[in-house]
Parts: structure tokens; C-alpha cells; sequence
């Protein structure tokens, strides 16, 4: 591996030794603090009675904002009747107008996309709907969806300037172009209409680029109710609108159900709030891949070996098994094949594409955990980085399909925002991203002048700049991070939802927290906490990491059968507790249906365990 940059002085630009064959040294543990959400046990009472739901599920709800019978029906039963019409956004009208008289004319329209899962199935539902609405011999669809090395991310003035000299009338880009203000300027003078389609952020000061429209929730002066659509969403919103006014009834019937599908995966992937409208797109989607039926959702299945058939599909499925492969394209490829991947009408290539994504995927774990190495010794060795409140960190050649994720990895040890950043040739390529409280965007936006472009949101940012600017970039995000973290100390906080003794873990429960998926961003999956449970057998080991527990609750000593838990990870906490059988503990869980054979059945899944003392 290449050599780390990193600073023993501060300075981003100082070389540090690179990989070796040493052992790398454990990263001290970050303390760990429960915290149990607060309870109205009146008002959870009366919510439980009005929507006729348990008592436990009425906090859940009452925790995530919602305080009456019909919110409640209305979150647990999701419809598509509950979809926001999409004229509601900012520029709607336009754009389909725009659109329709493109269809009219018999343009070559061009899609401009961008390269993980939102921005490819952005351009494949777009894509889909354009050529429903073209016919064999109307408008021909292009589209482009960047390099991830050799163009980066955003819309490129050589690839505008082209499709003009080729006869394209019209433009979209989807999931980007809301900080293209020279591309916008260029497509005017070049006599190319722009519509942007992005749900990134405008710019400090709410400019926006001259496009002929902008859809986008968070642009000034949009009404449009749900500001956290990701950016597939939202062309789904341009396809159903222009769809919508050729034949409303097969649009609301057939084809808002099938396209749900990309936007359900999309919104997954992309880890926006699944509250709202974002609730409602993902689980319908998820219903609706239940029966996959296009040909590369079939084969992207059976290379993730993911059947709907054996086992019911979740936000899991999508967030950590299909997304991953889908946008390894991206890290380590070409992207433009996903699109052919979702659109092809052969078996035979379908196959092929998927399974290359699989060896792709395969290739970039490789690379990750290879880096992951680098980074782990530098958190564990590098004392001046410890002591301020974010991570920054960069590599000589590190593969920058790659960094986003390792600045993921870092949050996840650290408890920090964190950003990593790839050097080559003299260009920095940075990926960020962040903790709850820490603005990451507004963050880098202090760094304005520093990058030759940037952009992103509260969580996740990117940007590219010279490489000469590294210190001083590190600098001013350091003194920013100083400023926003003041006081706060780097700790894992196990958050738990509601107080659930064991004896009330049924089946009945179980399914009416299914009917609270999908859960992820904004609509967390309820760890409960219950307290003085005493193992009733000794501590079970699983490949000297996890643990697996026979659990009593104290009070139900002997009228129950003990309940099976499974705790990941969880090996060196039970021996530092020197648990055995007859420890009396606390327990942060989960609930689980098992469907292995041997274990099967309902279990909890530990999320922490302690002394029924603390």
C-alpha cells in the first residue's frame, strides 16, 4: 500500500511510515453511555387506546413525533394515496412542460447523472419513462453518468458541450447540478435547455444555478412538504408528473408501483430520513421487489443471494446487500453499466453485469479492509490527532472510490465526523462524513476558497482542490470543529427507545414492529432495554468473538422458558463482566426471528450488556 500522509506536527503533508507487517495496535475503546429515551406513560396510554396498538409501540410512535390515532394509522399502514403530488415542488410545471414538448419535437435528450445508487437508478427510472412516453420511433434518450476517477463528481462542461454539437436539445441531470452555475451559464449560451433534478443543498447564501428549471425541495421559495427526497426521488416526481397527464389511471396503477421499486433502494442506499413521504416510497418499494421483475433486479438477487421467496425483504437487504454491489460500479468501475444492468432485455448479459458487480464488490472489500489497515494504526498511534474533535486524514494513491467509506469506518471508531482525503498528482480528492450536531457542508463551506469544487450536506460531503492547500484546510476545519464540539466529548451512545421487559417479547410484538419498518435514518430500529435478567447458563462462545446467552427475566424465574440471545462482537465485554451462569445483568436488545435451524424462533440480539447494579 502507498505511503500515509498525516501529520505527527499537524501538518496534512508530512509523510508518516507507511504499512508494515506489525500487528496493528487496538484503538482504545470509546466509553459508552445508555440512554433510555424518556417516557409519558399517560400520553402513551391514551395513544395505545385511541389506535388500539400496544402500549409499547404507542412510545415507539410517540418517540419518533407521532401523537394521534390517525398519525399513527397513518405511519403503520403506508399508501399510496399518502404521496405528495409531485406540482407541489418548485419548477414542476416547467420541467414537464419543457419535457413534453421535447417528446413533441422528437429531441435526442440527454440524462446527466451521477455514479452510486441514487444517481444510476435517478437516470433508470427517468430513462424508463421518457422512452414510455417516446415510442419506438420519438425522442431518443442518452445518458451520462461520470467516471468516478477521471471526471469526479458533478456536471462537466466538455460532456454539455458535445451533446450540443450532436443535435441534443434538451438536458437533465438528476441527483447533481445544484452548484453547476458555470455549466448552467454555458448550456444557455450553447442553446441547450438545463433542468436540474438534485437534492443537495444549494449554496451558502441560497444561490442557485440559471437553468431553464431546478427541482429540488430545498431550493428558496419551494413549498413542496418533504425536503429530504433523495435525489431518484425526484426524478420519480418529474416521471409521474409527465407521466401522469398522458393516462392518470395506468400511471397510479402500474406504473407508480413498479417504479417504486428504484426509489425504494435509492432512498435506502442513500440513508435519507425514512420518515414522511420517504417512509411511504420506501416501504411500498420494498412490497413491490418482494416480486422483482426486470431482469437485473432478478440477477442482482441471485448474485446477492437475496430471495423474497425463502425470506421477507428489509431496509437490511437493500441498505447492506444490494446497495453495495450496485454502487461498487462506481468505487471501482464503470457506473453507466448499472443503468444498462436495470434496462437490458437480455437474460444472458443481465447475468454477466451482475455478476460482475459481485467481483467488483468483492475487489473493493479487498481494497477497504487494505486501507482500513493504514487508518486503524495511524487512530491507535497518532496522539495530535486524538486530541481534536474531528478526524482528518489523508493518503498518498489511496483508491478514492474507497475514501467514503473509510470516513464512515472512522466515524463509526471515533464517534467523530471524520474526513479522508486521496492524494494524486498534486490534486486532493476528499470524502467526508459526520456525526449528529456537526454540519459537515457548513463545515467545509469555510474552506470556500481552498477546493476547485465541493458540495453535499449535513452528513456527507466531497471535494477536490490542490493538494499545496491540505494544512490549511486542516487548520480552519480543526478551529471549526473546536468551536461546534466545545464540551462534547467522543463517546458511543447506546440510545434505547423503550423499556421492554423480556416477559413481553412475543410474537404478537414482533409483528407489530414489522409493520414500523422499514427502519434506518430517522426511523431507527427500537433497541429496548431490560434490566435484571439473569443468564441461565453459562456464557456460549462463537468464533472467540460473539456470544450467545440463555436469559431469565428475574421476576419470571421459572414460569418461562429462558430466552436465546446472540451478541456480535460481544466476547471480550462478557469476559471483562466475567459472566457466568447466575450473572444477574442489564441488557440493550433487539428483537429477532431466527430462522436457523438449530436456533430458530424468536431471540433478542444484544446491542449492550452491564452490570444489573449500574
Amino acid at each position: 500500500m502507498s505511503t500515509a500522509i498525516g501529520p505527527p506536527t499537524g501538518s496534512l503533508t508530512e509523510a508518516v511510515a507507511s504499512a508494515s507487517t506489525e500487528p496493528t495496535p487496538a484503538i482504545a475503546p470509546l466509553p459508552q453511555r445508555w440512554v433510555l429515551n424518556p417516557s409519558n406513560s399517560v400520553q402513551a396510554a391514551d395513544l395505545a387506546a385511541a389506535a388500539r396498538i400496544p402500549l409499547v409501540i404507542a412510545e415507539l410512535l410517540i418517540g419518533r413525533g407521532i401523537e394521534s390515532a390517525s398519525e399513527a394509522s397513518r405511519f403503520l399502514n403506508p399508501h399510496i394515496e399518502h404521496l405528495c403530488d409531485p406540482f407541489q415542488m418548485l419548477g414542476m410545471t416547467a420541467a414537464v412542460e419543457r419535457l413534453e414538448l421535447a417528446l413533441q419535437r422528437r429531441e435526442t435528450i440527454l440524462l446527466y447523472g451521477d455514479y452510486d445508487v441514487d444517481g444510476t437508478t435517478a437516470v433508470v427510472l427517468l430513462k424508463t419513462a421518457i422512452e414510455m412516453l417516446a415510442g419506438p420511433n420519438g425522442s431518443q434518450v442518452r445518458f451520462h453518468v461520470p467516471h468516478r476517477l477521471r471526471e469526479g463528481y458533478g456536471m462537466q462542461s466538455s460532456v454539455l458541450e458535445a451533446a450540443a454539437a450532436d443535435g441534443v436539445g434538451l438536458a437533465i441531470s438528476v441527483d447533481t447540478g445544484m452548484r453547476a452555475f458555470t455549466e448552467a451559464a454555458l448550456a444557455r449560451r450553447l442553446g441547450l435547455d438545463l433542468i436540474i433534478t438534485d437534492h443537495h443543498l444549494p449554496e451558502a447564501g441560497e444561490a442557485i444555478p440559471d437553468a431553464l428549471a431546478i427541482l429540488n425541495p430545498n431550493q428558496p421559495g419551494c413549498g413542496y412538504p418533504e425536503k429530504s427526497l433523495c435525489g431518484a426521488a425526484i426524478a420519480f416526481k418529474l416521471a409521474i408528473a409527465v407521466l401522469s397527464r398522458r393516462d392518470p389511471v395506468r400511471t397510479t396503477e402500474k406504473t407508480i408501483p413498479s417504479f417504486l421499486k428504484m426509489v425504494a433502494l435509492a432512498t435506502v442506499a442513500d440513508a435519507v430520513p425514512l420518515k414522511g413521504e420517504n417512509r411511504v416510497m420506501a416501504a411500498l418499494g420494498i412490497r413491490e421487489l418482494h416480486r422483482p421483475a426486470g431482469l437485473g433486479l432478478r440477477a442482482l438477487f441471485q448474485a446477492a443471494g437475496v430471495d423474497p421467496a425463502i425470506k421477507p425483504l428489509t431496509s437490511f437487504d437493500l441498505g447492506f446487500r444490494l446497495a453495495p454491489r450496485i454502487n461498487a460500479a462506481g468505487r471501482m468501475d464503470i457506473a453507466a453499466e448499472v443503468v444498462e444492468l436495470f434496462t437490458t432485455r437480455d437474460n444472458a448479459r443481465a447475468s454477466l453485469l451482475a455478476e460482475k458487480l459481485e467481483r467488483l464488490n468483492a475487489e473493493r472489500r479487498q481494497t477497504e479492509a487494505d486501507m482500513l489497515l493504514q487508518i486503524e494504526r495511524r487512530l491507535a498511534t497518532d496522539q495530535s490527532m486524538a486530541r481534536q474533535k474531528m478526524v482528518v486524514m489523508a493518503g498518498e494513491g489511496w483508491h478514492r472510490g474507497i475514501i467514503g467509506i473509510l470516513a464512515s469506518r472512522i466515524v463509526d471508531r471515533t464517534a467523530k465526523p471524520a474526513i479522508v482525503v486521496s492524494v494524486e498528482d498534486g490534486v486532493a480528492y476528499g470524502s467526508g462524513r459526520s456525526i449528529d450536531g456537526f454540519p459537515l457542508l457548513e463545515a467545509i463551506e469555510t474552506c470556500a476558497d481552498l477546493y476547485t469544487r465541493f458540495g453535499g450536506h449535513a452528513f456527507a460531503v466531497g471535494f477536490a482542490m490542490p493538494s499545496e492547500n491540505l494544512p490549511e484546510m486542516e487548520r480552519r476545519l480543526y478551529s471549526f470543529a473546536a468551536q461546534k464540539l466545545a464540551g462534547r466529548e467522543a463517546e458511543q451512545m447506546l440510545r434505547m427507545h423503550a423499556e421492554l421487559p423480556l416477559e413481553r417479547v412475543t410474537p404478537v410484538l414482533g409483528e407489530w414492529l414489522r409493520k414500523m419498518e422499514p427502519f434506518g435514518h430517522g426511523n431507527a430500529e427500537p433497541v429496548f432495554l431490560a434490566r435484571n435478567l439473569r443468564l441461565a447458563a453459562p456464557v456460549r462462545m462463537m468464533k472467540e468473538k460473539h456470544i450467545r446467552l440463555e436469559l431469565h427475566a428475574e421476576a419470571a424465574i421459572g414460569a418461562l422458558a429462558p430466552m436465546k440471545a446472540v451478541g456480535w462482537n460481544l466476547a471480550q465485554r462478557a469476559h471483562d463482566l466475567q459472566l457466568a451462569s447466575g450473572s444477574l445483568i442489564d441488557a440493550a436488545y433487539r428483537i429477532r426471528e431466527n430462522d436457523h435451524p438449530q436456533y430458530g424462533g424468536q431471540q433478542i440480539e444484544l446491542a449492550g450488556i452491564r452490570p444489573a447494579s449500574e
